[in-house]
């Protein structure tokens, strides 16, 4: 027999079941605004000391874009080759093919930097490494300045990430004084991929500002490479696209041969599949890594491999990054000091003038974009010009879909 439940009791019963479903419901609620808090924001930067796995070519090949902001870095010189601090908005003139832009933004060495160094690690610079190591404070004093954030990589046959990014210059400082030598192999590109690739990720713009910051990539190396996946090309292509300006210090591969110490199976030089085994177009463009003027027309040449995706004479691998990008390069092989290229770097990066625009579509394409060159010219109005020389990024290229 089967009593029946008094009527208070079934509302002792009911008022238990619902405080069970809200207790769970809470503890549901709990577990996920936890896990939620857990996850971090954006893309997991690579651990110190980790591999990074170069993207595969066929994928970056495949990289199309419908570029929506341009940021072009400008230096200007006085005839004598000093640096100009004192120019405005309203004195630049700056075109896209040709038409007119307006400025979105104009910034003199106070936007927000990121930074990723890479530095070659092969045994092949076992000579500079005591003062490679004591590079790390000229690094976070003179280039990264007090609001930046900065990223090392060492690499020689492999490229791994020695520092994630972060603003602490004692961090900075230890990578470098931590710094050890490897293989003889240098893979240059892939390195400079990943530099490029952990910049595309950094200083996005937000419903807050539209604007970037600056992202350069800054290379310590002999300018040599023995057998990338990534072609400079394809590097050069992305950095276009990403708005990353290369400067380069190049370490120079005869007086790092004629300082090293004797060693067996020595690397023969290489020039790896897809590159230019002889001199480029015709020029006058001067190459100091060789000491003598090989009449490489840089911007030409970088114009050839970022449209077809290919490698160049490794000799001018690091001068063609600085080219390609508003960058420079500074050269040890006439006697200046790896301490003094990298002085001026920070000097030079933090007198820019940066000039962002959006570039106006003049296409038929459904996607709305300009695809192929887009050339880049800035001056200055005619009050301002005279006496005054004007460097910047020459231009970009936009590939096809699936190009």
């Amino acid at each position: 027999m089967v009593s029946e439940l008094a009527p208070a009791q079934i509302q002792m019963n009911n008022a238990a079941r619902s405080c069970a479903i809200t207790l769970f419901a809470a503890l549901c609620a709990l577990c996920s605004d936890f896990l939620l808090a857990q996850a971090p924001e954006g893309p997991l930067p690579p651990q110190p000391g980790a591999r990074i796995q170069p993207t595969p070519p066929e994928a970056l090949a495949k990289i199309s874009a419908r570029v929506t902001l341009v940021n072009a870095p400008v230096t200007v010189r006085d005839a004598n080759g000093a640096m100009i601090h004192d120019l405005d908005e309203q004195d630049f003139r700056i075109t896209d093919n040709g038409v007119p832009q307006k400025i979105t933004h104009f910034d003199i060495g106070s936007d927000p930097l990121s930074l990723v160094i890479v530095v070659e690690t092969s045994s092949r610079v076992d000579s500079f490494l005591p003062q490679l190591r004591k590079t790390g404070i000229l690094f976070s004093e003179q280039v990264m300045g007090p609001d930046a954030e900065a990223a090392v990589i060492g690499f020689d046959e492999s490229v791994k990430t020695l520092q994630g990014f972060t603003r602490d210059h004692d961090a900075v400082q230890k990578a470098f004084a931590a710094l050890d030598t490897g293989e003889s192999e240098l893979h240059l590109f892939d390195a400079m991929a990943a530099g490029v690739g952990m910049l595309a990720t950094r200083r996005k713009p937000t419903r807050e500002t539209s604007v970037l910051g600056r992202r350069v990539l800054l290379v310590m190396s002999e300018a040599m490479d023995t057998g990338s996946e990534s072609r400079l090309g394809e590097v050069l292509r992305r950095a276009q696209l990403e708005n990353v300006t290369i400067f380069s210090v190049g370490l120079s591969t005869t007086r790092a041969e004629l300082q090293a110490k004797p060693r067996q199976n020595a690397p023969r030089p290489a020039t790896p599949p897809g590159t230019y085994g002889g001199p480029g177009p015709p020029g006058r463009v001067p190459t100091p890594d060789s000491g003598v003027s090989t009449g490489v027309d840089l911007v030409a040449l970088a114009q050839v491999l970022v449209e077809h995706t290919k490698s160049a004479a490794t000799k001018h691998s690091l001068e063609l990054g600085a080219t390609a990008t508003g960058g420079s390069y500074y050269s040890t092989f006439k006697g200046q000091s790896i301490e003094s290229a990298i002085d001026e770097i920070g000097g030079e990066l933090h007198s820019q003038y940066v000039i962002s625009y959006t570039p106006q579509s003049h296409s038929a394409h459904p996607d709305g974009a300009d695809f192929g060159y887009h050339k880049i010219s800035v001056s200055l109005v005619a009050d301002k010009a005279k006496g005054k020389i004007i460097s910047t990024r020459p231009d970009y290229y936009i590939p096809l879909p699936g190009s």
